[in-house]
């Protein structure tokens, strides 16, 4: 079952780390969620990347401050 991307930013504020699919998700969605991660640097992975622009991925990667990892 797919989770809410708000169900998922109380999962990385809490610590916890998973990998979840760009092509189910907004932008502004995974911003949040790569923010929350931050907080306790746990880790997301994001795959099928490559749906999102470069632009985008940067907006992603800067508000993770180095949690986020794509695949391409």
């Amino acid at each position: 079952m797919k989770k809410t991307p708000d169900e998922l930013v109380r999962i990385a504020f809490a610590g916890g780390g998973f990998t979840i699919d760009a092509s189910k998700y907004t932008t502004d969605e995974l911003v949040r969620i790569a923010y929350a991660a931050s907080n306790l640097k746990n880790r997301i992975h994001i795959l099928n990347a490559n749906v999102k622009t470069t632009d985008k991925l940067v907006r992603i990667a800067y508000a993770s401050k180095g949690c986020v990892t794509f695949e391409f």
